[in-house]
């Protein structure tokens, strides 16, 4: 299956956090027990020019920006297949880009899954404290 395909905005500033739920062909959840998710956000694909803004994965900061496989409460059952995506106002608030590229791998022993890839806008911040 070919990673699928979501384009999002970031309010600089703002936090962001959503759920994307993952499923079977069958449309059933997968259950996440011993996954592990890795994220990047870009300048553009990965080569030796494009920048890294953000490396996000299952191992959540202490802002708690990540990737929160019992979603994005952290508190709903790996089974439900739930992936919370969270970035906070503290790390939003470091990006300068306009446009950036990003995708979502999920690993479970040797097999790594590209969930979902795509392109992110950067809303610009008015207000500063």
């Amino acid at each position: 299956m070919s990673a699928g395909k979501y384009s999002f905005v970031i309010e600089q500033g703002a936090t962001t956090d959503f759920n994307i739920n993952y499923k079977d062909n069958s449309n059933n959840p997968v259950n996440l027990t011993g996954y592990q998710a890795r994220m990047q956000i870009r300048s553009d694909y990965a080569d030796s020019t494009s920048t890294i803004i953000a490396n996000l994965s299952s191992s959540l900061l202490s802002d708690n920006t990540g990737l929160n496989l019992s979603g994005s409460n952290g508190t709903t059952p790996l089974s439900s297949g739930s992936i919370g995506l969270y970035i906070s106002a503290v790390t939003s608030s470091t990006f300068t880009f306009s446009e950036a590229r990003y995708d979502i791998e999920l690993i479970s022993g040797s097999t790594t899954t590209r969930l979902l890839e795509g392109k992110i806008q950067l809303s610009k911040e008015v207000t500063r404290v």
